[in-house]
């Protein structure tokens, strides 16, 4: 019998001290991408998002949904925005190296870290210059 996929749970979306926090949950695979990329474009498309994605609920991830965070990075640093991801899975953080990503993401494990960092290097070169 054939797996029945059922739509993804809705992501949460909040601002946190200035920054949208989006709380993915559930599988990210190539039956769930196609709505969450959609939010998370809408999410990207103002000028310097500052975005959180909290992926501490996220059950599994597969190819497609890393294709969908890098497209997300993708978008932030072309609107010149900022975007962490917050996971405590040592399985997610193993999972970037061996595919070329282990220095693409800022990664934090708790929510409070990834709102907490205000300032990076354009920040203050944009502050000062």
């Amino acid at each position: 019998m054939a797996e029945m996929h059922s739509d993804p749970p809705p992501p949460t979306v909040r601002v946190v001290a200035g920054r949208t926090v989006v709380a993915l949950r559930g599988e990210i695979d190539l039956s769930t991408v196609p709505s969450l990329s959609a939010r998370l474009d809408e999410l990207t498309a103002g000028p310097r998002p500052d975005l959180v994605v909290d992926l501490r609920d996220v059950s599994f991830i597969d190819c497609s949904g890393l294709g969908m965070l890098c497209r997300t990075r993708n978008r932030v640093v072309a609107h010149e925005g900022r975007l962490r991801l917050v996971t405590d899975s040592p399985d997610f953080r193993r999972l970037l190296p061996p595919v070329g990503l282990a220095d693409v993401f800022d990664l934090e494990s708790r929510l409070c870290e990834a709102v907490a960092h205000t300032a990076d290097a354009g920040d203050l070169a944009r502050a000062t210059g």
